[in-house]
């Protein structure tokens, strides 16, 4: 689905901003997504530039649902750099765990080590997952979900909304290096690989930021 504004008055809302060639920045700090999002804007014309490179300060995301958190890092990428702005807020939703981890999916991954500086360890967190559906019985469901919420933010404050799912089912013990974050235990339906086995072309040809992605590109070029 993809954000419009309303028009004043009432009157019928305004055709979605189109994204002009040039510097874009992606309002991300993890390397992972960085990479994906790179690839599916090259064919574009669109030169993209991390908040990491242009050391923007990483964002507080306290919202409550994707879009929220998508939202503020984009209008805070686009408010300091002073280039639109591409974000994106994503997460795992497991059926069985009333769609947890869901918008806190990087919190479960949280470590806070004796020594050194805090981190993320996304086998804890897949470790988490698979101990929380051991707890209800060997018939819990394995159903979960991929979802992918972008927000694309100008300097003047306008902002388009895009939402991208994939289905899919839990396995363990994870499987592949290829992917990020949860893939190597996430198998989409109709697959035999995990999203960490599988080659990442393919997996951007079927994932939740692809179909978001699609409807961006659909949408703005």
């Amino acid at each position: 689905m993809s954000g419009e504004d309303e028009g004043i008055g009432g009157d019928a809302p305004q055709a979605i901003r189109k994204l002009e060639p040039g510097k874009l920045v992606i309002a991300s700090h993890n390397e992972g997504k960085v990479r994906e999002i790179r690839e599916l804007l090259k064919p574009y014309g669109v030169e993209a530039v991390s908040a990491a490179e242009l050391d923007l300060p990483v964002p507080v995301e306290n919202g409550t649902t994707f879009y929220a958190n998508a939202e503020l890092k984009a209008i805070q990428a686009a408010d300091l750099s002073g280039l639109p702005a591409l974000s994106d807020d994503s997460g795992l939703c497991v059926e069985a765990l009333g769609n947890a981890p869901g918008v806190y999916t990087a919190d479960w991954a949280e470590r806070q080590p004796l020594e050194g500086p805090p981190g993320r360890d996304w086998y804890l967190a897949m470790g988490k997952v698979e101990g929380k559906l051991a707890e209800q019985g060997p018939d819990v469901s394995r159903s979960a979900h991929f979802v992918c919420t972008l927000a694309l933010a100008w300097p003047d404050g306008h902002v388009e909304w895009f939402e991208g799912k994939v289905e899919g089912t839990l396995v363990w013990p994870p499987r592949g290096k290829k992917g990020f974050g949860y893939d190597p235990v996430f198998q989409p339906l109709g697959e035999n690989e995990t999203f960490g086995e599988m080659d990442p072309a393919r997996k951007h040809g079927m994932s939740h930021r692809a179909d978001a992605f699609a409807q961006l590109v659909k949408a703005v070029f």
